[in-house]
């Protein structure tokens, strides 16, 4: 099973647990997380989301020869499934990177309340080295979180940062030892068992109203791109090249 669901102690965990795959996400696994996030919301017992992956690595991102054989087709794809089910659950949502976060492993991000990240862990978004755009609302929320220059860096270029730049920015609350971030996401997620859990889910509802809108707008724009640039001439160039395990050449691209 490539992800395991638990409800213990008022806390749901979903996690990804294909460690031989680096934890590469595939449309089946984006449909489980999705299923598991809205059981999670119905659930009265659940009082937050808990999100992890493997030691040293919490996801490589897509899994390219699946997404390469089964492309996304529409707003019914697993992954923009997914994507707004997590957009849309109004419980506490905690994160525990315990590792290298890729591509939507590092995007997700954005959209959880809480991130512990280990202090081992690199994050990138090399979506442009793939002839892909951005997706999750990352192409306006990466340049609100960290500026216009910093957030060049992450998305055109595609530059890995460390665990320390996510916590200087804003996208990371505690940097941890690698065997103390799970535990100390658990810790976190269980203290909502001790408040009111319609306060919290107003108050969560509350600090998300003033971006909700536009950032489904966002997304659903990304979305088609995402979708049209997957059966681009550079997108073609650059997969060839990680199935061949060479580099890329886009010198014949306009």
């Amino acid at each position: 099973m490539s992800i395991k669901t638990a409800v213990v102690n008022g806390v749901a965990t979903l996690e990804i647990a294909r460690p031989e795959k680096k934890n590469a996400l595939t449309l089946a696994m984006y449909q489980t997380l999705a299923d598991a996030l809205v059981a999670a919301q119905a659930n009265p017992e659940v009082r937050a989301v808990l999100i992890t992956g493997q030691p040293g690595i919490f996801t490589s991102g897509n899994d390219i020869e699946d997404f390469v054989q089964r492309p996304p087709q529409g707003e019914d794809s697993p992954v923009f499934v997914f994507m707004r089910a997590l957009l849309a659950c109004d419980k506490p949502v905690v994160a525990a990177v315990t590792g290298s976060a890729i591509g939507i492993g590092t995007t997700m991000l954005l959209h959880c309340d809480f991130v512990y990240i280990s202090d081992e862990a690199r994050l990138a978004m090399p979506f442009a080295s793939l002839g892909l755009v951005p997706e999750f609302g990352a192409s306006w929320l990466v340049p609100q979180l960290m500026g216009q220059r910093r957030a060049a860096e992450k998305l055109l270029l595609g530059d890995p940062f460390s665990a320390a730049e996510a916590l200087e920015c804003g996208l990371a609350n505690a940097v941890l030892p690698p065997s103390e971030v799970l535990n100390h996401a658990r810790r976190v997620a269980e203290r909502f068992n001790e408040l009111p859990p319609g306060a919290v889910r107003q108050i969560k509802q509350l600090m998300h109203a003033g971006q909700a809108t536009a950032l489904r707008g966002i997304m659903r724009s990304e979305g088609e791109l995402f979708s049209q640039r997957l059966r681009s001439p550079e997108a073609q160039e650059a997969f060839q090249a990680f199935f061949q395990k060479r580099k890329p050449d886009f010198s014949k691209f306009a």
